[in-house]
């Protein structure tokens, strides 16, 4: 099936428009542009690490083939384009993560996963956690449909996400007790991730991380 997709919709990288692959090689190299960075904040990016988690992961910033990749897929539905983001994450995380059990996606609201037909956080983690050989737990659940993070103030954005996360009734086995690391698309505040982090500690968890594929500055 994948064979004939391609061969009747051919792809197009998202980042430049060049066809024959999901991401170019040069539009690749932008999202790997952390891939072998030591773990932690840059020298000279002045952000906090969001409240709750104890380390905080990404690949590149949220710009140019990076924005265009997740635009892509989140609202285009451009499916194709999971394995090669998740791969960056993937990579990421194996060369700078300091621990974890069990990777857990950021659920979007369930009237926007009607809306989209998938969660691309979950797709991400989910091939991921192939690549890292680590188990994914669809454990979180959103308690209240928030606004788009992307149409508000960072200040907002806090606002937005606090209390909106709970663990599934029927999901606390597989988060006490251990390290959990989120796993989202892309991080701006922190806000989301740390407020997911509330809610798994609530649970048990021994300790929350998060990875994105991008972050924005």
């Amino acid at each position: 099936m994948k064979r004939l997709l391609d061969a009747l919709l051919p792809p197009a990288c998202p980042g430049c428009g060049r066809e024959g692959k999901v991401v170019c090689e040069r539009c690749l190299a932008h999202l790997a542009r952390r891939r072998g960075e030591p773990a932690g904040v840059p020298l000279g990016l002045a952000v906090a690490q969001p409240a709750g988690l104890v380390q905080l992961e990404w690949c590149c910033a949220y710009s140019g083939p990076a924005r265009a990749c997740l635009h892509a897929l989140k609202y285009d539905g451009e499916l194709r384009l999971v394995e090669p983001l998740a791969e960056q994450m993937a990579a990421r995380w194996a060369r700078a993560g300091i621990g974890g059990d069990v990777l857990v996606p950021v659920p979007v609201h369930a009237a926007r996963l009607r809306q989209r037909g998938f969660d691309q956080a979950e797709l991400l983690a989910r091939a991921a956690g192939r690549m890292l050989h680590l188990p994914v737990a669809q454990a979180l659940e959103r308690a209240a449909k928030t606004a788009a993070q992307h149409a508000l103030s960072r200040r907002a954005r806090a606002a937005n996400v606090g209390g909106a996360f709970m663990v599934k009734p029927v999901q606390p086995n597989s988060i006490a007790g251990r390290w959990v690391v989120l796993v989202d698309d892309v991080v701006t505040t922190g806000a989301t991730f740390s407020g997911c982090a509330q809610a798994l500690y609530a649970s048990g968890a021994a300790a929350v991380s998060g990875i994105a594929l991008a972050r924005e500055r």
